[in-house]
């Protein structure tokens, strides 16, 4: 090689060094990323509010140990919406103003997030919320994305296995609450599609002791199956009504109950309980060809043996996903809000805990049928009922 040519190879690394260092330096002085977090870490729905602000704390930790996001560290500036959605639109505004978010992750409830709906869209602030009510994206919202599944999607869980395995007749019982609302209009909505016939349908208050009246309505109308649509403490009031009522067809529970603390407060009685969930609580059943499992497994060590946050439920990988979501499109297309929401709506096969996301300008979620499993207490223990 001619000493000419080595020469220019040198200044040309010498150059690449200098452009690097500026590149970095620049990434410096730009400081650090933030983002917003809309969280229930007090208020009746802290039990998941708290373990979602633990895992956006988590992904948000591990993408800067990786090197931030084009070298820039990324930072989360969490809120409390205490369950309030007056609270958690006050919340909000603090976040855009006074913190100058570039997105943001949760809220917690649907009501919360219906609350902070207009604000999000005034404030063209790309937002990817946490909750399970289906509202804040259907109709689509522009400025709106959730990583939570939606309700039909749930519901349409249940109906296949319900088909396959010859239950026509269906009995619903419902919270009175929006989510019990519209968990039970989809119900009905989407029973004429599979051939299910609704045959009883009652309603109990999310604060009801006993539901023991309900579900012997419900049970003289003879269904093949009974599917009862709530979350918190009320479903495992519902399974111990039904089990000590003696009822023997199957007990479906929504999406929003695979969680140790369902087995715990329903006791003996959640032993044949079914109901859809995420692939994460049954994550070491699941083949080794599914192209989740590796990322779930990894997940669960870190939430319960590292961090030491518990056992993980069907609604830990949420903030996982959003922020993940959230932080690939700020690599692909920077802050500017306009080019981050539509690389958010662009995100295409993203493997993540929840499941593989698609998203598009008519889905905001974009999870499909086969990001849930159906899953059966077996002796106080999950096991994977369909795949």
């Amino acid at each position: 090689m001619s000493p000419k040519r080595v020469v220019g190879i040198l200044l040309a690394c010498f150059f690449l060094i200098l452009l690097g260092m500026a590149n970095r330096a620049m990434a410096e002085d730009e400081g650090p990323i933030v983002i917003g977090g809309l969280f229930d870490l007090t208020g009746p729905a802290k039990h998941i509010g708290l373990p979602t602000k633990n895992v956006a704390d988590m992904i948000v930790e591990r993408i800067n140990k990786q090197g931030g996001i084009n070298g820039r560290k990324l930072e989360l500036v969490s809120a409390d919406t205490e369950g309030d959605p007056s609270k958690a639109n006050i919340a909000l505004k603090r976040l855009i103003t006074k913190d100058k978010v570039v997105s943001v992750i949760g809220p917690t409830r649907t009501g919360c997030a219906m609350a902070c709906i207009n604000t999000i869209e005034e404030a063209r602030i790309p937002t990817v919320a946490c909750v399970g009510g289906d509202p804040p994206v259907k109709p689509v919202k522009k400025w709106v994305f959730k990583t939570p599944q939606m309700t039909a999607t749930a519901v349409e869980k249940i109906y296949v296995y319900c088909t396959k395995n010859g239950m026509k007749k269906i009995g619903i019982l419902t919270a009175s609450d929006s989510f019990g609302q519209e968990g039970g209009a989809v119900l009905i909505d989407l029973a004429g599609k599979y051939g299910i016939e609704i045959v009883a349908q009652e309603s109990f208050d999310v604060k009801d002791v006993d539901m023991t009246v309900q579900i012997s309505k419900i049970a003289a109308k003879g269904p093949q199956a009974l599917i009862c649509w709530t979350i918190g403490p009320a479903g495992a009031v519902v399974a111990k009504n039904a089990y000590s009522l003696g009822i023997k067809f199957p007990l479906f529970q929504c999406h929003g109950l695979p969680d140790p603390s369902y087995i715990k407060s329903a006791g003996e009685a959640a032993n044949g309980n079914i109901m859809p969930s995420t692939k994460l609580i049954v994550a070491d059943q699941l083949p080794d060809t599914d192209p989740q499992k590796a990322l779930l497994l990894d997940f669960i060590d870190e939430y319960e043996n590292v961090r030491k946050y518990g056992k993980v439920n069907t609604h830990s990988g949420y903030a996982w996903d959003a922020v993940q979501i959230v932080a690939q499109a700020i690599e692909k297309a920077g802050t500017e809000s306009e080019k981050l929401r539509s690389a958010i709506e662009s995100t295409k096969n993203y493997v993540g805990v929840s499941g593989i996301y698609t998203m598009s300008p008519e889905d905001h979620c974009g999870l499909a049928l086969d990001s849930m499993v159906l899953v059966k207490i077996e002796n106080g223990q999950w096991k994977l009922l369909e795949y």
